[in-house]
């Protein structure tokens, strides 16, 4: 393939994602319950200054700031006649720091379009149906893809029905489609899931796409050591050669002086990559709490890093605290 994500995977053991925007935005100045992807058109400035700083972190991928901008999800703040302009706002901001970067720095970086859950549940749990889900995503991709992404990037996705709703859509840009889904209860999607299923229903998935996912991995979720097992659970899965992606939460959410601040160190997210890498993924970054100086933690320990044996429960655990899975563990032991 000639996409730039996939000269990128020839090129490099692995790749390097962004980190954390709506809690990045908020130490910013986000107001609380304002969404962060109304930024792209009224704080720029900081939306661009925040995917240079990634990129000055390593970032070789950096997600648009368009999570929430399904016009179904912007129904919420009354806006969803705005998707359209929301999204090509977001990618435009990213197409520029991407450029900017390789035209000061020579650097490649790819452009992920970031596609969130709608917010509203699938039939027969809920009252979305397919179609809508479908819809909803053919528009922002639609709109990302002028903007100017490299790849549809669908995310933080629980439902099986909805990401199948979301890659079609994607696919209908004809760019790469890559999907991560978050495994935050018990080890399991809130759907009751587990990240083996996850990648069985992507085999069948990717055979009805005019071309299969380009990567799958999973992100979110609660704190970096069941990020990590779930990684395992979905290496053990995948075929030979498919691209697994992980971006963790930097640590876990913790309640102070009136603030949510997450737990993880510098040291906690370099050790949260390397186990990303042994376990398999080869598009590593993180998620909630992720600032640049966290990244830059994650891009050094992954500079060179010769992949060790997939961790087992016990290194997890010893490195990034308690793996909160029910049951026995799916990462390999021994």
């Amino acid at each position: 393939m000639s996409d730039i994500l996939s000269r990128l995977l020839e090129e490099k053991d692995c790749l390097i994602a962004d980190g954390a925007q709506g809690t990045n935005y908020m130490a910013m100045g986000l107001t609380p319950g304002q969404p962060p992807d109304f930024w792209n058109t009224e704080r720029p400035d900081r939306v661009q200054g925040l995917h240079q700083s990634f990129i000055e972190a390593g970032a070789d991928l950096i997600l648009t700031n368009t999570f929430g901008s399904t016009g179904y999800r912007l129904r919420m703040d009354k806006a969803q006649d705005r998707a359209v302009e929301i999204n090509l706002a977001g990618a435009r901001l990213a197409r520029a720091a991407a450029d900017a970067a390789a035209n000061d720095l020579g650097r490649k970086v790819v452009v992920a379009g970031s596609m969130g859950p709608t917010g509203g549940m699938m039939e027969p749990l809920g009252t979305m149906t397919a179609i809508e889900a479908e819809e909803t995503y053919t528009e922002q991709a639609a709109a990302l893809a002028e903007g100017g992404v490299d790849v549809i990037w669908i995310e933080t996705i629980f439902m099986f029905g909805e990401l199948a709703a979301a890659a079609r859509a994607a696919a209908k840009t004809g760019l790469p489609v890559a999907s991560t889904m978050t495994f935050d209860t018990a080890g399991f999607t809130m759907m009751g899931d587990s990240p083996e299923k996850a990648v069985e229903f992507v085999h069948g998935l990717n055979e009805t796409l005019p071309k299969p996912l380009a990567a799958f991995g999973a992100n979110c979720g609660a704190g970096a050591a069941m990020l990590v097992d779930s990684i395992c659970g979905i290496a053990r899965a995948a075929g030979e050669g498919e691209i697994i992606t992980a971006k963790g939460n930097c640590g876990v959410p913790e309640f102070k002086d009136g603030q949510v601040v997450y737990s993880g160190t510098v040291e906690v997210m370099a050790a949260y990559a390397r186990l990303a890498r042994d376990a398999g993924a080869r598009i590593i970054g993180g998620c909630c709490g992720t600032t640049p100086q966290h990244l830059a933690a994650i891009a050094r320990a992954l500079d060179g890093y010769v992949p060790g044996p997939t961790p087992d429960r016990a290194a997890i655990e010893a490195a990034l605290g308690p793996v909160k899975t029910a049951g026995k563990s799916r990462a390999k032991r021994g």
